[in-house]
């Protein structure tokens, strides 16, 4: 077969989103080597997370060739790609982000789109309202006109059915994995090294993730308060919300007990998993949580939320609290610090669910419905 992937997102994109067609991409082009997959992307940048790419002789970067489309690269994205998509004998067109190329439906080439969430609907109080009116429209269009739908969590699938009415039988679950490095043991002494670099503390707390209202990074720092000898890394970035959460940690002294790391590397991120004490993920709402996923590969405990996607992708043994309650998120982390038994259950059991999102079983759920079309 011959696939072609919105890629932007893998080559501009180093979060949620970015993570995603990155692995994706990386995963298929490993595991089922006989296709050829064509990544089109407005600019071809240069990215150390793709640097897979360069040892790979069945994936193909495409952009955009003629001044116009140059010149217009969101037209092209959205739109004039079509002709580039015909051109290249693509077989499977796959929009990795929620969005298809108008008129692909009128050609034989089939589509494929991967919708991560739809928050923008929950929580419209979160987004501005231009942004809203255009996710609604563009999400919406993207499923009405596919193929078939990937949606990374059974929440994911439900709210598609509930708010763009979808039929059921036309969308399936593929849920995401997380990057290869996670998966593995990073060396003891590489680990001393990168803790040593970050002045890192021997105990801390770990939260990964933007941070935004949403991630509620703001209610961890309440329950640091009230763990006196506690120490929190935060590895994630943030604009308004992050300027509130600062002046929180200014205003309580917690700035030597809290670290806020960014522009870290995977295998930077991987020590720091590795090295933690719990994972603590206290988010509102997601469609599906990957840092929850990496915890669990790197045997760290992890604290969620209730509901939602989190069991999904924390399985049995993951603590779940209301992420709101300062005393719930208290007594957790205290319950999992004061009992072995507890943390080698949890991270036993988290490590084993874990297995059911190796690249391999990725891969093969995400194939089953390019060879279902």
């Amino acid at each position: 077969m011959r696939i072609g992937f919105d890629a932007k997102r893998a080559f501009l994109n180093n979060t949620g989103l970015g993570n995603y067609s990155r692995d994706t991409i990386r995963v298929l082009s490993h595991y089922f080597p006989s296709n050829k997959y064509f990544l089109y992307t407005p600019k071809d940048k240069d990215n150390n997370r793709l640097s897979f790419l360069k040892d790979s002789k069945n994936t193909f970067v495409r952009t955009p060739q003629s001044l116009i489309n140059k010149a217009l690269k969101s037209y092209w994205r959205s739109k004039s790609i079509v002709r580039d998509l015909f051109t290249n004998q693509i077989d499977i067109y796959h929009g990795l982000s929620h969005e298809l190329p108008l008129g692909i439906e009128k050609t034989n080439i089939k589509t494929v789109v991967t919708i991560h969430d739809l928050i923008f609907i929950r929580y419209p109080h979160l987004f501005k309202l231009i942004d809203r009116k255009i996710y609604y429209k563009k999400f919406k269009s993207a499923c009405q006109r596919a193929d078939k739908i990937i949606a990374v969590s059974q929440q994911t699938k439900q709210d598609i059915i509930d708010f763009f009415f979808i039929p059921e039988d036309k969308i399936e679950v593929v849920y995401q994995g997380c990057n290869s490095i996670f998966q593995k043991e990073i060396k003891a002494n590489k680990k001393q090294e990168i803790l040593n670099k970050y002045n890192l503390p021997s105990n801390y707390l770990l939260n990964v993730g933007s941070i935004e209202e949403r991630k509620n990074l703001l209610t961890l720092l309440k329950t640091l308060k009230e763990l006196p000898n506690q120490k929190l890394v935060v590895i994630g970035n943030g604009k308004t919300y992050k300027i509130k959460c600062l002046r929180f940690i200014a205003e309580h002294n917690l700035s030597d007990r809290v670290l806020l790391l960014t522009g870290l590397d995977l295998e930077e991120m991987a020590a720091i998993y590795q090295s933690a004490d719990i994972l603590i993920y206290p988010s509102i709402f997601e469609g599906f949580g990957i840092p929850i996923l990496e915890a669990l590969f790197s045997k760290t405990p992890v604290i969620t939320s209730k509901g939602g996607c989190f069991s999904e992708a924390g399985g049995p043994e993951s603590k779940y609290i209301n992420p709101l309650s300062v005393d719930e998120m208290k007594a957790a982390i205290l319950d999992i610090q004061n009992s072995t038994d507890l943390q080698e259950k949890i991270t036993k059991k988290g490590f084993e669910y874990a297995q059911n999102f190796t690249d391999d079983k990725i891969a093969k759920n995400i194939m089953q419905v390019y060879t279902e079309l």
